[in-house]
């Protein structure tokens, strides 16, 4: 069986980060394994409190997962702080990991601060050893130290932060343009691939870059190359937004589980 691995935070209403990731590689038939980063006490409404994991102990997990049960592919999510960011880039540099997913999560989608603004800045060691960034256009613009106003912003602003932060390749989302659900995959080489979907009219929206991310992650740890796991991922988020669950008072989560049940919950 292959096997993925989430390193983020642990959101306790489910619909993002730690949560979210299991769901998704579950789904997707990859085995999910976990290095938690920090504990979350947030719901639908927005984040109530953040409980940062200490650093020795992050890599303390990182070292068990990979001296046991390899994973052929790893998902980055929350890092709430520099200390944790350089824990992580150690432990997977020195077990040589591969198919690295970086998704640089900075605000939940309730607009909730999720890191200091110290984990940004060493975000460029974890870039630096990715195997794709995913940010989406609020991440991007600090990434990048451009506004994105549209779809030759968003690709302009890839190419940079590929060059900048030696990032061998960056997924930009444009969920947060008004006209458009596309996303441009942005090599170093100066490849350029742009994935169209139906925008989904809803309001829960919570943890889908979670989700994303991880997908990606798992169809990587299946043996697919990067464009057609980022053409698959983007297909299975498209239904989980679709089979909307309508769960909570604010931003709710997605359905992790369509592609099983068929239902919603």
């Amino acid at each position: 069986m292959r096997c993925a691995l989430t390193i983020a935070g642990s959101d306790s209403s489910g619909g993002a980060g730690i949560q979210a990731d299991i769901k998704t590689m579950s789904a997707l038939g990859v085995y999910a394994e976990s290095v938690i980063t920090a504990l979350t006490a947030q719901n639908t409404l927005g984040v109530q409190g953040v409980e940062p994991i200490s650093p020795d102990f992050v890599r303390a997990q990182i070292d068990s997962v990979f001296t046991d049960i390899r994973p052929g592919a790893v998902k980055i999510g929350m890092l709430a702080n520099a200390q944790i960011v350089h824990a992580v880039a150690a432990g997977l540099k020195a077990h040589g990991a591969h198919n690295i997913v970086v998704d640089p999560v900075m605000v939940a989608t309730s607009g909730d601060a999720l890191t200091e603004d110290s984990s940004v800045a060493a975000l460029d060691e974890l870039l630096g050893i990715a195997t794709l960034a995913t940010p989406n256009i609020p991440e991007a613009e600090v990434l990048s130290g451009m506004q994105i106003h549209c779809k030759e912003d968003m690709a302009t602003a890839a190419k940079h932060i590929c060059t900048s932060k030696a990032c061998p390749a960056v997924l930009m989302k444009g969920g947060h343009l008004d006209k458009a659900a596309d996303d441009v995959l942005v090599t170093a080489s100066g490849e350029e691939i742009w994935f169209s979907h139906e925008r989904i009219a809803t309001e829960n929206t919570h943890g889908t870059g979670c989700t994303l991310s991880s997908a990606i992650a798992s169809y990587l740890a299946l043996g697919e190359k990067l464009p057609d796991a980022i053409k698959l991922a983007k297909e299975y988020l498209t239904g989980a937004l679709a089979n909307d669950p309508h769960l909570g008072h604010g931003h709710g989560p997605v359905n992790h589980l369509w592609m099983m049940s068929r239902t919603q919950c």
